[in-house]
């Protein structure tokens, strides 16, 4: 068998395990995937060793040396064949996925149909379009981050999990820094003169006068998704421009409908001048709905 490349390390040291911890943080589904991956070739490696000692006898030239070299070509003939297409590494993860509640699958055709028309402006001849698989995956991924912010200000978790949503198209046009790489602001938060972390600039518009204006402007910019709705949570319970909206939010969700709280917090933002645009509290009130239908669909 040729190899044509060198195969992946395995993690077998403290070095390798704690880079793949670290990668979970980040980058959840890539470390999902090289855990399955990981897993695959610990397992070939024990099928060519078992293959190894059936079918081959022991001599008098073995010795400590040929073992291990028998050892270590058993780990490259793994590492080749393993996390091939359609190979048993893609099971792995489907079951990895599942487990952690990173696929969802994807969304019922009934519910997107009904959830559409519901969602669709009247008089509209467009529906409103939800992405199949992103939107509940999103909803999965942000899912405990959301649930900590809700512990921390009362807002419903579903709420910000619809804005985050609605600010970053389901996760599809997020603000990234100018090399491309990730900024994780989830929420659209600008970086006034009061923030003193990482910014990220970009072009985005603005609604002066009724007329849309392109602009440049920096954003705040995170070390991941969870401290972007950490910080959402600190901006919404100790900013004074949104007090008011939290604290009603709050008693409206512990008392009522979700939908005459979703309504209440979506027009309190824009009343607080979250957004400059003047359809940013029907469109958010649509998300979360939106928001709502996935949740209950996916359990």
């Amino acid at each position: 068998m040729a190899i044509s490349a060198a195969p992946q390390s395995l993690a077998v040291d403290a070095r390798a395990l704690e880079s793949l911890r670290g990668r979970a943080t980040s980058d959840p589904q890539g470390a999902l995937r090289e855990a399955a991956r990981q897993f695959e070739a610990l397992f070939m490696q024990e099928l060519v060793k078992s293959m190894r000692s059936t079918t081959m006898a022991s001599g008098w030239l073995d010795n400590a040396g040929s073992q291990m070299g028998e050892q270590m070509l058993d780990t490259q003939f793994a590492g080749a064949l393993s996390g091939q297409p359609g190979g048993l590494s893609e099971a792995i993860l489907r079951q990895l996925e599942r487990q952690m509640g990173l696929a969802p699958g994807p969304i019922p055709q009934a519910m997107l149909q009904t959830v559409s028309q519901a969602l669709t402006p009247p008089g509209s001849a467009r529906p409103v379009r939800i992405p199949q698989t992103a939107a509940a995956d999103f909803v999965q991924q942000h899912g405990d981050a959301a649930r900590s912010a809700e512990r921390a200000t009362g807002i419903p978790a579903a709420f910000m999990l619809a804005q985050a949503a609605h600010e970053t198209g389901w996760g599809q046009k997020p603000i990234r820094h100018a090399d491309g790489s990730p900024s994780h602001n989830l929420f659209g938060i600008k970086a006034g003169p009061g923030w003193k972390g990482p910014v990220a600039e970009i072009t985005t518009t603005e609604v002066v006068d009724g007329q849309a204006h392109k602009v440049k402007a920096k954003f705040r910019a995170y070390a991941s998704p969870a401290e972007s709705f950490a910080d959402y949570a600190r901006m919404m319970r100790n900013s004074p421009r949104y007090a008011g909206m939290v604290a009603d939010t709050a008693a409206l969700a512990a008392s009522t409908s979700p939908g005459e709280a979703a309504s209440t917090f979506a027009q309190g933002l824009q009343r607080a001048g979250y957004a400059t645009d003047p359809a940013y509290a029907d469109k958010l009130t649509r998300v979360i709905n939106t928001t709502l239908q996935l949740q209950r669909s996916t359990g």
